[in-house]
């Protein structure tokens, strides 16, 4: 006798025979279990379109859902098919991690104008597409942020692997705020390298072993030279114009409301002048410090400064360093706190720094005036073998 029923314990102890049947679910007509020769099962349903052809199609696999599931899935397989229409419906592929990332760099990287635009998209490229490109982006779990870490983390180091993770985590976060059924993989404690907050200040003898090899290291030496000397941002003095210097040597520095703080205008010292006008014009190029293409600014200073750092032994300085040093050579110098934190462009806490609108141009100038005559004392340093005569002794 047929069953009347059907259950999950059921369709379980359906065995399986030398050739594949369907065998028919009592409760729902043109529902089936499929048996295979290997003992696999799925749910299938049956029905005829309104041409009148057999339609079959396969609900899902037996070891994957209940009979009860399964026949909401035939029904509705069914009524589409006697409606014309495909038996599942057919649902919009997913978003791989590349459409999101896309996304996200259009209307939000691009649309705030960020500063790191380049550098997050040169990050995606090499580190994660390669991985993720084609990736549903809701599918990536955990497990797989931290593989990718870790394979970042082996080959360029934590450092870099932090950087990447927190372009993922913007991307993750940006998508939640779009889909409240999203939930970001990201969580905390899975940077690799610990927050480091740089303390490092250059030696007299360090400042000279670098002022000697930076003249001999051309375009990326006179950056370095130019950089202590005015205490700017590495990015501005990179991006110098022969046009932002006027012809009574005040720098006007470009800035926009997204940048960080920078001098202003400030009249360039002695040794800053010295390193502009030695420096020579290349064709149309408006920069002062030249790339390899005819307008572009000098933009090798990771593998020059790897260069740079064969030939001068100083251990563990960065190119920021000459920012931190030149102010504290500043303080060293009598430059009093407040006009030295305007000469580096820091922005003023309290009311001062919100009513205050002067531009301090003359206090700047002479704050990198006494800056360039501390720097010149370190890099010509007294003698220090002069004796002084004694008196001889009267008879």
């Amino acid at each position: 006798m047929r069953r009347k029923t059907l259950s999950d314990a059921g369709v379980a102890d359906l065995k399986a025979r030398a050739a594949r049947y369907a065998f028919s679910d009592p409760e729902l007509r043109g529902h089936y279990v499929r048996v295979m020769p290997s003992g696999a099962k799925s749910f299938v349903a049956v029905s005829r379109d309104p041409n009148g052809k057999q339609v079959w199609a396969t609900i899902g696999a037996a070891d994957m859902m209940g009979i009860e599931k399964a026949r909401d899935g035939a029904r509705e397989a069914i009524n589409r098919i006697r409606a014309g229409l495909p038996p599942i419906e057919q649902k919009a592929a997913a978003d791989t991690f590349k459409v999101v990332a896309d996304n996200y760099l259009k209307r939000h990287v691009a649309a705030k104008g960020l500063l790191s635009e380049k550098e997050i998209k040169r990050c995606l490229e090499v580190y994660v597409y390669p991985k993720w490109e084609k990736r549903e982006f809701t599918g990536i779990r955990r497990g797989d942020v931290a593989t990718l870490l870790d394979e970042i983390e082996d080959g360029n180091g934590a450092r870099q692997a932090d950087m990447v993770l927190a372009i993922v985590r913007g991307v993750c976060n940006w998508f939640a705020a779009r889909d409240e059924d999203y939930l970001s993989p990201i969580v905390r404690g899975m940077r690799r390298a610990a927050p480091v907050k740089r303390e490092r200040v250059l030696t007299d003898d360090e400042i000279r072993t670098i002022w000697q090899h930076a003249g001999k290291a051309g375009t990326f030496g006179d950056i370095l030279k130019f950089a202590l000397s005015t205490a700017q941002r590495r990015e501005k003095v990179m991006t110098l114009r022969w046009d932002d210097v006027s012809v009574d040597g005040v720098w006007h520095i470009p800035s926009d409301d997204r940048e960080k703080g920078t001098g202003g205008e400030i009249k360039l010292p002695a040794l800053a002048l010295e390193i502009v006008k030695a420096r020579n014009r290349v064709g149309e190029n408006p920069h002062v410090f030249t790339g390899r293409t005819k307008d572009g600014f000098f933009n090798g200073m990771s593998k020059a400064k790897v260069a740079f750092d064969e030939k001068v032994l100083i251990p563990h300085w960065t190119i920021h360093d000459l920012r931190r040093t030149a102010r504290s050579l500043m303080a060293r110098a009598g430059v009093d706190s407040d006009t030295a934190e305007r000469v580096l462009g820091h922005a003023l806490d309290g009311v001062e720094g919100i009513y205050n609108r002067h531009r301090y141009v003359d206090e700047k100038a002479s704050a990198l005036a006494s800056l360039n005559a501390l720097l010149k004392t370190i890099l010509n340093p007294p003698a220090k073998n002069v004796v002084p005569l004694r008196r001889r002794a009267r008879k």
